[in-house]
């Protein structure tokens, strides 16, 4: 494969566990850089390596959940509990340019790899640091829990069901983002003063970050957000699932009365449109719930391929409910697969690059994940 190759002169290490630091790990490498990622051979390593779905081999040191972020990378083991790890720690970091760590508050300290401890060898080292709470909560910032406590628990489910967790590690990847978004600004600026940077990412503030319109509807208008499944407070029919005539879920995300006159249109519902309770977006807001169910009852009526072709004419926004295998059937979805080289075999992976410059590929050919200490 032809590849720019852009951070090929980049050396990464890794000090970082689960999913948000070692996706910013797999992002570098996927794009030329060394990563190292530092595992301790007395605890197993990263503990991802043992998330494995009751279907996976259980004499494996890797798991699908390990292989979703660490392609690219070297394990090397290091206890740095040992002085004799920690100062072949200190080595590797006096030719690194990045450090990734994932430590509680004080732990990064008690252990001598925080940024103060390493910047010592390497002044002008950036060290990316993610926590869970902040600098100040010294407690262990899990995905789940981050969702919770953010809002994205309580909002996330049906209107009369309980709160529910999203299905994937959210604040985790939206962590992972903006820790990505911080060491590329401080590389620039590295380039620009020869300065070192000590760049912070919480999960909570990422995720708090991430509520967007949620958080305004309370911060601005007194509102508090409620569970309302996939429906969105402000717009109507906008996130709605309906099933087709063939049992097959349809999203559709009508932006604006236009789209809704094309919707009742081809739904045989034209005069639903003219009609003062639904004619606009604000009174179909307050009226949603005597929509929902004619909407229901049109849509039943025709099969899914049907209505994606109409509504493609149309311009109305609109997605089937695919699953897994569904999703990586479609050009886009096979687009992002990354595939990787173990034992002269490939391997298929999820790539952290999901952008493109010019007409440019991104992303190198990168190693499988490593095994526990492999080079």
């Amino acid at each position: 494969m032809q590849s720019t190759a852009i951070f090929s002169d980049l050396k990464v290490i890794e000090l970082a566990s689960v999913l948000a630091g070692p996706s910013v790990g797999q992002f570098f490498a996927e794009l030329g850089a060394e990563v190292i990622k530092i595992e301790n051979p007395e605890t197993g390593g990263d503990v991802t390596r043992s998330w494995k779905l009751a279907s996976e081999a259980s004499d494996s040191d890797m798991s699908a959940y390990f292989m979703s972020v660490n392609a690219g990378k070297k394990s090397v083991l290091l206890n740095l509990k040992k002085r004799e790890d920690l100062e072949r720690l200190y080595d590797l970091v006096k030719t690194a340019d990045i450090v990734i760590a994932s430590y509680k508050p004080g732990d990064a300290e008690k252990l001598g790899v925080s940024y103060v401890d390493l910047k010592a060898f390497k002044p002008d080292l950036i060290y990316g640091h993610i926590t869970g709470f902040g600098a100040e909560e010294n407690r262990v910032g899990y995905d789940a829990i981050v969702q919770a406590e953010s809002g994205f628990v309580f909002l996330n489910g049906e209107k009369d069901g309980k709160p529910q967790k999203m299905p994937v590690a959210l604040t985790d990847v939206l962590a992972g983002h903006h820790l990505k978004e911080g060491l590329l600004l401080a590389l620039i600026k590295r380039m620009r003063t020869g300065e070192g940077s000590y760049v912070t990412v919480s999960l909570i503030e990422a995720a708090i970050s991430s509520l967007v319109n949620q958080a305004t509807n309370w911060l601005v208008a007194g509102q508090v957000p409620q569970r309302m499944g996939s429906e969105h407070p402000n717009i109507v029919p906008y996130g709605n699932i309906f099933k087709a005539a063939d049992g097959q879920w349809l999203m559709i995300a009508v932006g604006s009365d236009k789209q809704f006159k094309s919707l009742c249109s081809i739904l045989d519902l034209a005069g639903l449109a003219i009609k003062p309770e639904f004619a606009t977006n604000a009174a179909r807001v307050k009226n949603r719930e005597l929509l929902k169910p004619m909407l229901e009852s049109a849509f039943s009526l025709f099969g899914i391929d049907q209505l994606c072709s109409a509504f493609l004419i149309a311009d109305i926004p609109y997605g089937r409910v695919n699953t897994m295998d569904q999703v990586f059937a479609t050009p886009q979805g096979k687009a992002m697969v990354l595939h990787t080289l173990r034992n002269g075999l490939t391997q298929s992976g999820l790539s952290q690059v999901a952008f493109k410059m010019g007409d440019g590929v991104m992303a190198v050919e990168v190693k499988a994940a490593p095994g526990l200490g492999e080079g």
